[in-house]
């Protein structure tokens, strides 16, 4: 009997050893750190901060997570510390990383790297100063193409993302030619608003998430949004569409690793960010910022890549021709 019981002891043991989190956990058996190629606040520091949160309360992994700003030409500086880096580091990413090496602004390409997973989209807005003689995007856009340089148009934190291409692809359907915009680069969202309120621009563009919080505080209207229908939390905000422009337009964020990551390093992340997509506080988060659930695992993310790229090298091919 008592040879019996000690059978079974051992069997339990085995399962619960090949069940428990801690043998996937040896994988990444030092501190995580996630880099946000850009100061805090931004869009892709957000994101950063937000899996740091969720990952840590929910229990969804064992050792310390420390988010580390690494700002500079246009996320540029992080991605290529991210990449001489050997395990245990994440980098925040988006459409600029590929728009970066198509306009010849860097070597590095999202091939570079280990696609780990794609997160969350959100919208892209106009915004002018509250005291703005500027009452809507379409007239907006109508001055501009009776005067396109008269007006300063504040972007960050680098030419080609997704804030200034959305609004060239808008100027595009009014007339106007990418090369008659007036695009004034500052690092981040706050000291585009910050020029924005001092006069020294007179218009920007950015995601949703970055220009709330001076929408919410009356610093500043937003003219319109990208989005296919009017959003229920910002009921007076129109879309492109209304104003008589036919554009809907998402920026997406992801996630990707150092070059030569492990199958199990793979694993373990595809597994991780599968749970923490579906926890009740990334809802909320998704909630909190107005980001739409736009998840995909590393193979569906290397995949997306490859199309993103197809994709914006033929909108940036039609840009370089007008």
């Amino acid at each position: 009997m008592r040879k019996k019981i000690i059978v079974i002891v051992m069997i339990l043991v085995t399962l619960l050893t090949g069940c428990s989190p801690k043998k996937n956990q040896e994988v990444i058996a030092n501190e995580v750190t996630i880099i946000a190629p850009s100061s805090m606040g931004g869009g892709w520091d957000l994101t950063a901060r937000a899996m740091q949160d969720v990952l840590i309360s929910e229990n969804l992994i064992d050792e310390d997570i420390q988010v580390m700003n690494k700002i500079g030409a246009g996320g540029e500086l992080g991605w290529k510390y991210t990449k001489q880096q050997k395990s245990h580091v994440l980098a925040i990413n988006s459409s600029l990383l590929i728009t970066n090496h198509l306009l010849g602004q860097s070597k590095i390409t999202y091939k570079d790297f280990t696609p780990i997973a794609t997160l969350a989209t959100e919208w892209e807005v106009v915004i002018v100063s509250k005291d703005s003689t500027i009452s809507s995007a379409r007239s907006l856009m109508n001055n501009m193409k009776e005067a396109s340089h008269n007006f300063k148009i504040g972007v960050s934190p680098r030419l080609g993302n997704d804030d200034q291409l959305s609004f060239v692809l808008a100027g595009k359907q009014v007339g106007l030619k990418s090369d008659e915009l007036d695009f004034y680069i500052y690092e981040n969202s706050a000291q585009v608003v910050d020029a924005l309120l001092k006069k020294q621009i007179d218009v920007a563009t950015m995601t949703l998430a970055e220009a709330k919080k001076y929408y919410d505080i009356n610093q500043v209207k937003m003219l319109v949004i990208s989005s296919d229908k009017r959003l229920k939390e910002l009921p007076d905000v129109p879309t492109w569409s209304e104003e008589g422009i036919d554009l809907v337009f998402e920026h997406w964020r992801g996630v990707m690793g150092p070059p030569n990551m492990t199958k199990d390093e793979i694993q373990f992340w595809d597994t991780t960010f599968e749970k923490m997509v579906q926890t009740e506080k990334w809802q909320q988060t998704l909630g909190k910022y107005m980001w739409k659930d736009f998840y995909k695992n590393s193979s569906e993310t290397a995949k997306f890549l490859e199309e993103q790229d197809r994709m914006y090298e033929a909108l940036m091919n039609v840009n370089r021709e007008d």
